[in-house]
């Protein structure tokens, strides 16, 4: 009994272990993706978010697009159709169709998502 204690015991850490390090470069990917994101979402010769958007730490924002905060209560899949092709939402925008014009690949795009979805 004893020794199928200590054994259960040491798998139990072992499984543990072995999950903890398995997250820990997901974190560190995810991490550096919103850091790109960011340094896109700022770039005025990219993203240029900042040209319509306040965005918190952002400099000499815009006050055409509304203000970036509160994005977690979209998805993901939200906030990249957005940014892709805001007029399939709204015909009228005068938000630029980042995707569907090629202004930004697709990895940039996702980039700038999670760097967003964060705000």
């Amino acid at each position: 009994m004893r020794k199928t204690a200590n054994m259960v015991t040491t798998i139990a850490s072992v499984v543990t272990l072995l999950g903890s390090l398995a997250l820990a470069p997901v974190s560190t990917s995810v991490a550096s993706a919103i850091s790109e994101g960011k340094k896109l979402t700022f770039n005025k010769k990219k993203g240029n978010c900042l040209a319509c958007h306040q965005i918190k730490g952002g400099k000499l924002a815009g006050n055409m697009g509304p203000p970036l905060m509160g994005m977690k209560r979209f998805t993901k899949k939200q906030l990249r159709e957005q940014i892709a092709d805001p007029a399939k939402r709204n015909p009228n925008t005068s938000m630029p169709p980042f995707g569907k014009h090629k202004i930004l690949s697709d990895k940039d795009i996702d980039l700038i998502v999670e760097f967003v979805h964060t705000l």
